[in-house]
């Protein structure tokens, strides 16, 4: 009986570090709920407070065009002001401007995050 909770233990630990080294957030806010690989995510997975810097836009042609127009190239910082109520559109600071953009458009944004 003691052994079997021993081992019960010993596997719950493992899940919770396979679990957690997983899950690794970008940034060290607490709002922000980005997960996964922490180098990159797109814009719409930062949370309200995330920073970081534009390393790759992609969509179709029209919609990257007008996000490189609005700012969004290679190096550029970024940072989540707010979001909408319901999660859409979201506001960003980008070059001393604040500008929202839709969910839709935001995930073609890939950002460096800087926490």
């Amino acid at each position: 009986m003691v052994r079997r909770r021993q081992v019960r233990e010993s596997l719950k630990l493992n899940l919770n570090q396979l679990y957690s080294n997983a899950m690794q957030k970008g940034c060290d806010l607490a709002s922000c709920n980005h997960c996964g690989d922490p180098s990159t995510c797109s814009l719409n997975k930062l949370g309200i407070g995330c920073r970081g810097s534009v390393v790759a836009v992609g969509g179709e042609p029209d919609v990257r065009r007008r996000l490189l127009e609005m700012g969004f190239t290679n190096g550029a910082q970024v940072e989540v002001i707010r979001r909408a109520p319901l999660g859409d559109p979201i506001e960003f600071r980008l070059r001393g401007y604040c500008l929202s953009l839709r969910d839709e458009q935001a995930r073609h944004v890939q950002i460096a995050v800087s926490g």
